[in-house]
């Protein structure tokens, strides 16, 4: 699979790029004008192609996973990529939710009057355009596609290669729900090509990009980080942390840790490392490595004098998101060594807490600086389904603009409305 650019190709990826961006812009001042009812319509008209689509879109899926037989992918990064029929009707579910939500423009969100008599409101307005750049998971372009629309902004999607022929599909499917509700197809555009120098030319965008979201691990981000010269909401690595405290109810624990790891382990909610108080480690651990099953146990000298045949863990291991069945353990003493490890190792997506002590729990919540903190819960909720947003385009872990999952509000920005009525400025 040839995804290295020729001199001969790079204009060619540069007018894909850049007529991407024209049609875009178009599209989004065409968006920004429609009714809450067209987008609604659309969204739902969407869902239904979707749905009628199903079949479609499991046979590009199936495709999809039949280029990379052989290449060495993990079991996640496969699960990542692999649709069913069950995802599809959740990813058209999703996008009904996101329909069925309060319309995220036109909000007044202040208003004041200057003693001149100058009225002023800050209503949300759409951002405009935006890039999302993503890996493996094609129902990231049907979330993002549908938060986009919601939100009156146009959206460019660039998934990853793997799924490329799964992701032409879903984006049809949206392009129909457009169609149905008088909207411009091009408010979702998929970035149809392999090649990797259309998103160094995306994040170069700065004519017709407003905002680049990426979602993926940390090549991808560090890659954003290094070439984005467009704004940028990043989505880092899922580095997750639930901390079992002294007071914690050992049953209620070992089940939110087991559900927390291995629900689904390839996903950037599931818990990396659980941090155990050694005042009730040797209860915990052996009961958290049975419920665990086949995931590997790496722990520190600590963990392995409860469990003699656990693997050692490694200062490497404390800074892994390992998206597989493996798990990190480490004991400490206090809350407060707690509170340092995680600080100090945290990619700052979710952490949690599992304590009956609720003063402990808020003294963790209050010093752990993540996007989202948990107080006995999973840390697979740390998802916007979950938090009723119907869908997410991705968890920010930055502290500007938007923090947690990203919903069709945070896809929103302000402007000043002022009214008068004749005032000049002295």
């Amino acid at each position: 699979m040839n995804t290295m650019t020729t001199e001969t190709d790079k204009p060619q990826i540069k007018a894909l790029v850049d007529t991407l961006g024209q049609r875009a812009r178009a599209a989004a001042q065409a968006l920004a004008l429609a009714t809450a009812e067209q987008r609604n319509l659309a969204l739902r008209e969407a869902a239904k192609a979707l749905r009628e689509g199903s079949d479609a879109i499991l046979a590009a899926n199936a495709q999809d996973l039949d280029s990379i037989r052989g290449s060495g992918k993990d079991a996640a990064f496969i699960d990542r990529l692999t649709l069913t029929t069950d995802r599809v009707a959740d990813m058209a579910t999703a996008v009904e939710a996101i329909a069925d939500q309060a319309d995220p423009l036109g909000r007044c969100l202040a208003t004041f009057e200057r003693p001149n008599g100058l009225k002023i409101e800050r209503r949300s307005v759409p951002i405009g355009v935006i890039a999302m750049i993503y890996e493996s998971r094609p129902n990231v372009g049907s979330d993002a596609g549908a938060l986009c629309i919601k939100s009156g902004n146009a959206v460019i999607l660039r998934g990853g290669s793997e799924s490329l022929h799964s992701s032409r599909v879903i984006v049809a499917c949206l392009a129909r729900g457009l169609k149905a509700a008088g909207l411009p197809e091009d408010a979702v555009q998929l970035v149809d090509t392999r090649d990797r120098e259309a998103v160094k030319l995306l994040l170069h965008s700065t004519e017709s990009v407003d905002l680049v979201i990426p979602r993926g691990g940390r090549g991808l981000v560090s890659l954003v980080q290094k070439e984005a010269r467009v704004p940028t909401l990043l989505h880092l690595d899922g580095n997750n942390h639930s901390y079992i405290h002294e007071s914690a109810d050992i049953t209620k624990a070992v089940g939110i840790v087991q559900n927390a790891k291995m629900r689904r382990t390839g996903i950037c909610g599931a818990t990396e490392c659980v941090v155990i108080d050694r005042k009730i480690a040797d209860q915990v651990l052996p009961q958290l490595a049975q419920e665990l099953g086949d995931c590997e146990l790496r722990g520190d000298a600590a963990a392995q004098q409860i469990l003699a045949n656990m693997t050692p863990a490694t200062d490497e291991d404390w800074d892994t998101e390992y998206l597989s069945n493996i798990i990190s353990v480490k004991i400490v003493e206090d809350l407060q060594e707690a509170i340092t490890f995680v600080q100090a190792h945290s990619s700052g997506h979710t952490d949690a807490i599992v304590a009956e002590d609720h003063k402990a729990a808020a003294a963790f919540m209050t010093a752990i600086d993540s996007a989202v903190v948990m107080h006995n819960a999973s840390t697979q909720f740390a998802d916007g389904g979950e938090f009723g947003m119907g869908a997410e385009i991705g968890i920010a872990t930055g502290k500007m603009h938007a923090r947690g999952p990203v919903g069709a509000e945070q896809l929103t920005s302000f402007k000043y409305f002022v009214f008068g009525d004749g005032q000049q400025r002295p």
